[in-house]
């Protein structure tokens, strides 16, 4: 059997407005974020989902809180699910300057993208051999969306990280 995975990133926080990475920090989303997702639970309320796992961070856990408001889906929050750990360099634009710098080498008291990603793959064999033959929704972050690239698709944390991030309404994989 196969598991359908659909990603979407959480919704647009004040610091993607200002050009912040916000990192484990919690974040909070803008005005437009809320509306964004709004139309998030309207694209996919009634799309064939079994459950909804979030990252535990404010921003996508309000995420799905919004978009799936007076819903009876299932919602699960979990840390594996979170962005990459900047450490001391969370909540500054620094991060986004040097992001190619630590691939494999941890920013200052957190992680490294391989390491994020990992951590990320790991949720998804569990969900593999949970959920097999389940639509799943999963909101995340950045380095979620990279852990399931690579587990679906195959592609190298290099090949991701030089890619510019381009935003639409959800990534649809079979794993």
């Amino acid at each position: 059997m196969t598991l359908e995975l659909v990603y979407e990133t959480h919704s647009i926080s004040e610091d993607n407005e200002a050009g912040i990475a916000t990192g484990w920090l919690p974040g909070r989303l803008s005005p437009r974020g809320r509306e964004v997702a709004a139309e998030l639970g309207r694209r996919r309320r009634d799309d064939g989902l079994s459950a909804v796992f979030s990252s535990d961070l404010q921003r996508a856990v309000e995420t799905v809180d919004i978009a799936f408001a007076g819903s009876q889906l299932p919602r699960f929050h979990d840390a594996r699910l979170r962005e990459c750990d900047y450490g001391e360099q969370n909540g500054t634009a620094e991060p986004i300057r040097t992001h190619a710098e630590h691939l494999d080498v941890p920013f200052p008291g957190g992680e490294s993208w391989r390491q994020a990603v990992e951590r990320v793959g790991g949720f998804l064999d569990e969900l593999r051999r949970e959920r097999d033959g389940e639509r799943v929704l999963v909101i995340g972050h950045m380095a979620t969306r990279w852990g399931i690239e690579i587990a679906a698709r195959g592609r190298t944390l290099e090949e991701l990280l030089a890619e510019e991030f381009v935003w639409r309404p959800g990534w649809e994989y079979r794993i």
